[in-house]
């Protein structure tokens, strides 16, 4: 007999843990939320995008990240700067102070990845890259097909 693993419930249980954690570190020690962290990372991949490409990278709506980046213009993290090629868009660059944020939010992160994975092996943590690989890439066709089983596990 197969164990009943509600994973589902499990995985909301687990993020709203981890990132409560997280957003109470990342405050206390860059006075940053995960969410402008996750701003800074965006950025450090691509610098001058528009606030549109930074909300469909960090799966939240665009009316929150152009609050987040309010405050973070505020704090002269980030600068905005319209485009040349059309003005409607506005393009998102890293300050200096962004820079030194993002050093130290890539450090404390390091630190949070470390400390998640401590408990388990090498072999264990390619299992839990992988399983939350195919969470993210398959999501929507993981929910999709399992649609016909409505009712089955209706708990969790």
């Amino acid at each position: 007999m197969t164990r009943k693993f509600k994973v589902f419930h499990q995985l909301q249980i687990a993020y709203s843990a981890v990132f409560r954690a997280a957003d109470h570190r990342c405050r206390a020690e860059i006075g940053l939320s995960t969410s402008q962290l996750g701003v800074l990372f965006v950025l450090s991949r691509k610098d001058g995008r528009p606030i549109s490409e930074i909300s469909q990278a960090l799966s939240m709506g665009k009316s929150s990240i152009t609050g987040l980046v309010d405050r973070m213009c505020e704090k002269g993290l980030v600068r905005r700067s319209p485009s040349p090629l059309d003005g409607r868009v506005t393009h998102i660059y890293l300050e200096p102070l962004g820079h030194a944020a993002l050093n130290k939010g890539k450090q404390l992160t390091s630190r949070f990845n470390d400390a998640v994975l401590a408990p388990f092996s090498a072999q264990e943590q390619d299992i839990i890259e992988r399983f939350l690989f195919h969470l993210a890439d398959d999501a929507e066709g993981i929910i999709a097909a399992n649609n016909n089983m409505e009712g089955e596990n209706a708990d969790g």
